[in-house]
């Protein structure tokens, strides 16, 4: 009787608190009196097709990527699981699928149990597994399966673990208020805050003590290319990994307190994500089935799921999401037909509140710049990062890129315009509504890839004056226009490219050299590629310096005309190659400051290696980088002279960023090569060797305890 009592006990607990029973004390006895689990091969295929039918859509097709499921098999539903009688397992199934539980019937709950057994390393045999309770209250689990080691033995009580703080138990949720004057030590957008600088105001890490940087932990991600920049609230990092997966970790210690893995559909590849969103007690992000889904900031647990649009009309999700006034905002991106979208939804219910299409139709206000092109064959208008919102004027700023489809829209047909809006625009958003404020198109009839869809950086350059946006597209020509009205200001050319030969100083409109229109008989020349001398890399601003700092590569690109029938890279009938610049020294990458005030350059730093990843500039005077060659580095931000370098693991393919915790300034950077950016350039430098299997990750930095006063122990 007292046997049965602690049977029964065992068997009532669930989850990881099984482990840690009260009455563990005579565990070691109740094992003793329990036989081996055993189950057929056939019950083992049968459970299989069952699983793949009802359960497979939760816990993922193997078992361990779901959605919405927790694993069902590995390391840690071992540990919850194993060790123990077989009927708490079996009650587990019994209460699946939760919507209609226990409707699968005994012999289905039998036969899934026997494919759970093997798929976590026990072996069939000849003896079936049973349904009945009592026959499997006296079946034990083994306490571990397979290793050198055999495992804890069973009924064990281990000593209890060190005494360990979690971070998510004290977060807090994030307000409008903090991501308009995020704290020093907080990232909570891509770039920081709502108005996109990109800048850290901790001072820790200086010019003097740069040098002294370490490494003090990595974390793997899920391989693959990886362009998302992590956001740090409340003692959490929370990083985005290619394969649909978000993860939340310990920053101090980079250990894993929760996972998000979404399972997608069968034959649909994942896409790079830029960016993912904090809100209210909430982590935002886009999916590469082009959904926006929230989880629970605290659990990863979805709180809601909304599709966005179809992966098969040729939408994606690689952007990112904006988070302005209660709403979260995504831009697609893709060729489908009739042009792209920017999506809201409510943060807290997921309801959709409006779209705004990025190609406008014949007789809506901008659709008659489409050279008479009927509305379903027009495309493009991709939305390739998040927007930027400000808080005085309560607008959203999004950057559109071009269209995909040139070759139309080349020459002018009479009667027609063919300037293409909103392509190559700045849109500004009223968030409740999603309807248009203004536009400033930057580049009408893109004929060359050059988008102008990177992110908006919000400033002011006088502490009274007007709020500016300020963006650059791919010819590194920067234009800033006011926030307000989108009146243009002023225009910088940072010297890389030769298509615009000029600027009108009043309006910003760019008259382009004719003999650089590509679509003619002859082979031509420009520059920069249309992988951009700066591209999706964000920029980094100095607001008190007012000194903004960027990464550019420095190349150029033949078009030439592909055979009649022959396909080219753009519409017109024109292929792309890439090729140095005429004048080139072989170095390619290039870090440049520019004084916004004074509009001059302050200084330029070029390497061999072309630049992979965004810039993050801090108030401790250093500027922070990195290149193909997996060299992420630090410079002086007055001289840009090199102050420290370490060789990563594998390629910075997204924007470094750096935080605090209990008084300590830290640095952290995602490594996963493959993306545009890194995918693009390698063939001007061949003699770069990365590693063919890559190896993506997160690095954190930090210095020494003794240059900052920080105790381990404190952490």
């Amino acid at each position: 009787m007292k046997i049965s009592r602690q049977i029964l006990i065992v068997g009532a607990i669930a989850g990881m608190a099984g482990l840690a029973l009260a009455s563990r004390f005579s565990w070691s006895v109740v094992a003793q009196s329990l036989v081996s689990p055993s189950f057929t091969e056939a019950q083992a295929t049968s459970g299989q097709a069952t699983y793949a039918e009802r359960c497979a859509s939760c816990h993922g097709a193997n078992l361990d990527d779901g959605a919405f499921g927790p694993p069902v098999k590995g390391v840690e539903f071992r540990q919850s699981w194993f060790g123990r009688p077989a009927d708490s397992l079996f009650s587990k199934l019994e209460a699946m699928p939760p919507d209609a539980p226990g409707s699968l019937g005994a012999q289905k709950h039998a036969e899934l149990l026997a494919y759970i057994m093997s798929q976590n390393q026990l072996a069939a045999s000849d003896r079936p597994v049973s349904s009945d309770p009592e026959t499997l209250k006296s079946m034990l689990l083994p306490g571990a399966v397979g290793g050198p080691g055999g495992g804890l033995t069973a009924g064990v009580a281990l000593p209890p673990p060190p005494p360990k703080t979690n971070p998510l138990d004290r977060y807090t949720p994030v307000t409008d208020a903090l991501l308009a004057t995020p704290p020093s030590g907080e990232w909570l957008t891509w770039r920081r805050g709502d108005d996109s600088q990109g800048f850290s105001p901790l001072k820790q890490i200086t010019k003097q003590n740069v040098a002294e940087l370490r490494a003090v932990w990595s974390w793997s991600l899920p391989n693959g290319p990886n362009e998302g920049t992590p956001l740090f609230h409340d003692g959490v990092l929370f990083v985005h990994a290619y394969g649909d997966k978000v993860q939340a970790l310990d920053a101090a210690t980079g250990d894993l307190l929760w996972q998000y893995s979404r399972r997608l559909p069968a034959g649909l590849n994942p896409s790079v994500k830029r960016a993912i969103a904090l809100y209210g007690d909430k982590v935002f992000t886009g999916t590469s089935d082009t959904h926006v889904v929230a989880l629970d900031a605290k659990t990863g647990r979805v709180v809601w799921d909304r599709p966005v649009a179809s992966q098969k009309d040729g939408y994606g999700l690689t952007g990112g999401v904006t988070v302005a006034k209660g709403k979260v905002i995504a831009s697609t991106t893709g060729r489908a037909p009739g042009g792209n979208f920017i999506v809201a939804f409510d943060a807290n219910t997921g309801l959709e509140a409006w779209r705004f299409h990025t190609i406008p139709k014949t007789g809506e206000p901008g659709g008659n710049t489409w050279n008479g092109v009927p509305d379903e064959q027009r495309n493009g208008g991709s939305g390739w990062v998040p927007g930027s919102y400000d808080y005085t004027t309560g607008l959203v700023y999004f950057g559109v890129a071009q269209t995909y489809d040139t070759g139309p829209y080349r020459n002018l047909v009479a009667g027609q315009n063919n300037d293409l809006l909103y392509t190559d625009a700045t849109v500004a958003l009223n968030p409740d509504t999603g309807k248009l404020v203004w536009h400033f198109q930057h580049q009408p009839n893109d004929q060359w890839d050059y988008d102008w869809s990177f992110g908006r950086v919000l400033l002011k350059l006088a502490p009274n004056g007007k709020t500016l946006v300020l963006t650059g597209g791919k010819q590194a020509i920067f234009d800033v226009v006011e926030a307000d009205s989108g009146k243009y200001a002023f225009s910088m050319d940072l010297g890389v490219q030769d298509v615009v030969i000029g600027i009108d100083p009043v309006t910003g409109a760019k008259a382009i050299n004719p003999r650089l229109i590509p679509g003619g008989r002859d082979a031509i020349t420009t520059c920069p590629h249309a992988g951009g001398a700066k591209n999706w890399l964000p920029e980094s601003y100095n607001a008190d310096t007012k000194v903004m700092f960027v990464s550019l590569v420095e190349a150029c690109m033949d078009l030439t005309p592909v055979a009649p029938g022959g396909r080219g890279s753009l519409s017109t009938g024109v292929r792309w190659t890439l090729r140095p610049r005429p004048d080139s020294d072989g170095k390619y990458g290039r870090v440049q400051a520019i004084n916004l005030e004074t509009k001059k350059t302050v200084w330029t730093m070029r390497q061999r290696a072309p630049q992979s990843s965004g810039v993050l500039a801090t108030a401790g005077g250093v500027v922070f980088a990195g290149a193909l060659d997996r060299v992420f580095a630090a410079y002086d931000d007055a001289t840009g002279r090199q102050l420290w370098r370490v060789r990563l693991n594998d390629v910075p393919n997204s924007a470094p960023i750096s935080y605090a915790v209990n008084g300590k300034q830290y640095v952290a950077v995602v490594v996963g090569n493959g993306g545009a950016q890194a995918a693009t350039f390698p063939v001007l430098v061949p003699e770069i060797k990365n590693p063919p299997d890559r190896g993506a990750a997160i690095w954190v930095f930090e210095l020494p305890d003794r240059l900052t006063g920080a105790s381990r122990t404190a952490r």
